[in-house]
């Protein structure tokens, strides 16, 4: 074990204390909705609650909806209204600090993680390193192409047609008849993955998160690495799930980061206010 990762061990993020708490939450949050929707179908669950189901709180669904929404003053079918409200919190928080919607709140992002916290231990230091990294640049912008896809295809068809293959929807309703045979096969593609490759529908496939990531350059809270006091150990790297060289970056804008704040001064860094989230310079 190094002197950083030692330090980083001892200095253990106050901020990223709370993350996996957060992120349980709003699993369990999710799950417990979605098991709530199925069993009002079937004249159980919690009557006030039965009009909520996975749609209807998916931020996405509000983007894939714009188009019909402005032309027709209609939403695309299974699209709820509160699905646009989402959409604009999530916009909003995006604005201010980045994809936090990504790296704090969206359980299917948990989800991966927990399966990689397997594969680290079946692969050690080769978890999350076995793409070879001409093609993992390559990969990563197939998420837009996605995200094209689906916003074109759902405004031709006027209807949500990536609940075909959402790996979101089947994770939470796998067991009902709503669920297509491509969101189950998209499933289990993701969840074998992500034993080799950190967040792996998130880096290469999940079109929310690709436009999560087109305001990681102008939002206003951003992560900046102090270039003087930076030892260049390599933590804040190694910490990082999007594999984003956060040690060769001076403010990290890529369109990957996730706002996850792993690799800062409190979390991995065992340099205090070197690595950081904050609007402005650093000092």
């Amino acid at each position: 074990m190094t002197i950083a990762t030692k330090l980083a061990k001892k200095r253990r993020s106050k901020t990223n204390i709370y993350r996996p708490y957060v992120q349980a939450f709003f699993f369990v949050l999710i799950a417990f909705i979605s098991i709530n929707h199925s069993l009002a179908e079937a004249g159980k669950g919690i009557s006030w609650l039965s009009s909520a189901s996975l749609h209807a709180l998916c931020p996405f669904g509000g983007v894939v909806t714009l188009y019909q929404f402005f032309t027709s003053g209609t939403l695309v079918q299974k699209v709820h209204d509160s699905s646009l409200v989402l959409m604009v919190i999530g916009f909003v928080m995006a604005i201010i600090a980045g994809p936090i919607f990504c790296g704090w709140v969206c359980p299917m992002g948990t989800f991966q993680e927990w399966i990689g916290k397997l594969g680290k231990r079946i692969f050690g230091k080769r978890y999350n390193h076995m793409v070879p990294e001409k093609w993992d640049k390559r990969l990563r912008y197939l998420r837009y192409l996605v995200a094209i896809w689906v916003v074109y295809m759902t405004a031709r068809s006027l209807s949500l047609v990536f609940a075909n293959v959402d790996p979101y929807f089947a994770l939470f309703n796998f067991w009902s008849s709503e669920v297509a045979l491509g969101g189950l096969v998209v499933l289990g593609v993701t969840m074998l993955l992500s034993l080799v490759v950190e967040r792996p529908w998130c880096k290469y496939a999940c079109p929310y998160g690709a436009v999560q990531g087109l305001f990681n350059p102008i939002r206003l809270a951003k992560l900046r690495r102090n270039n003087e006091t930076c030892i260049q150990c390599g933590a804040c790297d190694r910490a990082c799930p999007m594999n984003i060289q956060v040690s060769k970056l001076d403010v990290i804008s890529n369109h990957q980061c996730i706002s996850c704040m792993e690799c800062t001064s409190d979390a991995a860094c065992p340099i205090k206010e070197t690595v950081e989230f904050r609007i402005g310079k650093v000092k």
